[in-house]
C-alpha cells in the first residue's frame, strides 16, 4: 500500500501538517524545498501563495494553483523516516509467505 495524504493544514511559513490515509499525521517545513529552488516552485516562495495548498483527491497529494505537486511517497517517507518502496518490491514482500523463527535452546 502506498499512503496518500487525505488533508493538510496550513502551520505558518513553510510548515504543513499532512494526514495520510493510513491515519500518520505529521508535519514538515518546506522552506528549504521552497526557497531559492526558482521555475515553478518561485510563487512558493511567497507564503501568501504557498498557504494554498490543497489536497489533489485523485492523485493523493499536494498542490498548489500554478500547477505544482508533490510526490505523495516522498512526503510519507519524509514524514515516518520509512525508505520509498517500489510497487514490485511491495507486491513481493506482501506475496512471500512468512517464515517462523526458530529459536534455540539455551546452553545450560
Amino acid at each position: 500500500m502506498f499512503p496518500r495524504v487525505k488533508q493538510v493544514r496550513y502551520l505558518g511559513d513553510y510548515r504543513l501538517e499532512l494526514g495520510f490515509a493510513d491515519g500518520v499525521v505529521g508535519e514538515l517545513d518546506f522552506e528549504a524545498r521552497v526557497v531559492g529552488r526558482g521555475g515553478m516552485f518561485a510563487p512558493l516562495e511567497d507564503v501568501n501563495f504557498f498557504r494554498q495548498v490543497q489536497v489533489d483527491p485523485e492523485a493523493g497529494t499536494l498542490v498548489w494553483p500554478n500547477g505544482v505537486d508533490l510526490c505523495p511517497d516522498v512526503l510519507y517517507s519524509q514524514v515516518t523516516g520509512q525508505p520509498i518502496r517500489s510497487e514490485r518490491e511491495a507486491q513481493t514482500r506482501a506475496s512471500r509467505p512468512k517464515r517462523a523463527r526458530q529459536f534455540m535452546p539455551a546452553n545450560s
